[in-house]
């Protein structure tokens, strides 16, 4: 959905893109030989091509000819991001910390894997996150969940995925913080597409949540900004991948049930992870696993509740990050023409969220490419109108598109080809796209959103509203979240 925040800390392979869920383990402590490729309980063995060792990778991004393996083109994480410093290799069956044994695959990102694990002392599962290596001393992430369990750990719990636990774990790749997590559901952004009524896909079917949903989640998701940001903390990283459903009475499922088949052909793992030179790796899995989100345990009826996860791009106001990890089309003007990280990065990607979640349809969609600020800011002119001056200032590519008048004469992105014309593009309001999705509102309504979007999406970010502030708005107070919600789960 937003094709910037997929795209992994350097440049894939173009069938090698990370998605950004819900996500971030382990340690193969158990040294498997075999394992099934098949359902039908076949078995081969991984053998070793050649007895001398490979020579250790860099732990820095990698060149282009220094990739170690064979694609896999399957939608996991990237195998070369095994290395010194980055992803812990797991596999099915581990144990970790003598506690936790993965059972599952549930999600993946940039900096982290998670999986679905039996807490074997506790009788439970849990949600294991493990950091990659390099960002493991650094992240504010722990630093923050634990803040939340001091100071407000009840009213915390309701809004953001809990912390159970914390340790550290050794690998060949290095030291990995590993954060144990209530398990939760599939991500606002996926779970749209599993709800009953849009099964099976028709051509022209709008997929997008029905408003009532829609509703619950903005409002929801607004409750847990306004903890977040009362406490002094932002998220970092507000948007649809990080916002979860959660899960109804996990614990009493039969771990049969949870388990992830290896199978290859069924396509929840990939085939073995092989070097290109033939070599054994150390610091890779035998085969990566495919993210198997809890769907048929998920609860999404009425009066379901959602949760902010995801803490790794969060971060005091006091201590703000230089690189935030904002995805593209939710980055505010400020923070894509200055770098300026403030207060309200997560009020703007919330005044995005509302269009989104109403319309079905993203706001900004921005390709991640060379030319993506101009892309956005472009896109930003045409819908929320011209930028202020002391915005438009540093935008050091602004006389490929406009005047020194300011006259917008080219949409082309580089500006205009020698021997070619200008192109221009017709300019649509933020007001004119939302209408033309179709959303399922009367007009007054419809007015109140868009009204509710522009008062939201100020290029100041001082008059912007805080969360508190726009929970007070007519149309959020109107917004019934019930308390106890209900044991519906999709089968």
């Amino acid at each position: 959905m937003y094709p910037g925040s997929l795209v992994p800390r350097f440049l894939r392979t173009s069938n090698q893109f990370l998605p950004k869920l819900w996500t971030s383990l382990s340690q193969s402590l158990i040294p498997y030989k075999t394992f099934p490729l098949a359902t039908f309980e076949r078995r081969i063995s991984i053998a070793v091509m050649s007895t001398s060792s490979p020579p250790t990778p860099p732990s820095r991004a990698l060149i282009d000819d220094e990739q170690r393996f064979k694609t896999i083109t399957l939608p996991c994480e990237w195998v070369e991001d095994y290395r010194p410093g980055g992803y812990h290799p797991v596999v099915l069956g581990d144990v970790l910390n003598h506690q936790y044994k993965v059972i599952r695959k549930l999600g993946e990102g940039s900096y982290s894997t998670v999986w679905l694990a039996h807490d074997l002392n506790n009788s439970r599962y849990v949600a294991l996150k493990i950091l990659v290596s390099e960002i493991s001393e650094s992240t504010t992430e722990l630093r923050i969940l634990r803040h939340i369990v001091e100071y407000a750990p009840e009213e915390g719990s309701r809004y953001i995925t809990r912390l159970l636990d914390e340790f550290e774990h050794r690998g060949p790749n290095g030291l990995h913080k590993c954060l144990v997590l209530e398990p939760m559901g599939p991500s606002v952004n996926t779970m749209v597409e599993e709800l009953p009524q849009f099964k099976p896909r028709r051509r022209g079917m709008k997929i997008r949540y029905p408003l009532q949903m829609a509703k619950s989640i903005l409002k929801q998701s607004l409750q847990a900004l306004a903890f977040l940001h009362e406490n002094g903390i932002a998220h970092g990283d507000f948007q649809p991948g990080n916002i979860l459903f959660p899960l109804i009475d996990v614990d009493s499922t039969p771990e049969e049930l949870l388990l992830q088949e290896e199978d290859v052909q069924a396509r929840s793992i990939s085939p073995p992870v092989q070097r290109l030179d033939g070599k054994q790796d150390k610091w890779a899995p035998q085969y990566l696993c495919v993210a198997q989100p809890l769907v048929p345990f998920t609860c999404y009826a009425e009066g379901f509740k959602v949760k902010l996860s995801d803490m790794g791009g969060a971060y005091f106001f006091t201590d703000p990050p230089t690189k935030p990890v904002t995805p593209l089309g939710l980055r505010a003007p400020e923070l894509i023409l200055t770098g300026a990280v403030n207060n309200t990065v997560d009020i703007w990607s919330f005044g995005c969220l509302i269009f989104e979640l109403i319309t079905g349809q993203p706001l900004f969609c921005v390709p991640c490419s060379e030319m993506e600020d101009d892309d956005h800011l472009l896109s930003l002119t045409a819908q929320l109108g011209a930028l202020p001056d002391e915005l438009f200032r540093h935008w050091t590519t602004s006389s490929l598109y406009f005047t020194p008048e300011r006259k917008l004469f080219n949409s082309q992105l580089g500006g205009v080809a020698p021997g070619e014309e200008p192109l221009i593009v017709e300019q649509t309001s933020m007001e004119e796209c939302f209408d033309r999705a179709g959303p399922d509102l009367d007009e007054e309504e419809a007015n109140k959103v868009k009204a509710l979007i522009r008062w939201i999406l100020q290029y100041d970010p001082g008059k912007r509203p805080s969360p508190t502030k726009i929970l007070s708005d007519p149309w959020f107070c109107e917004i019934d979240v019930e308390d106890d919600p209900s044991k519906v789960s999709i089968v």
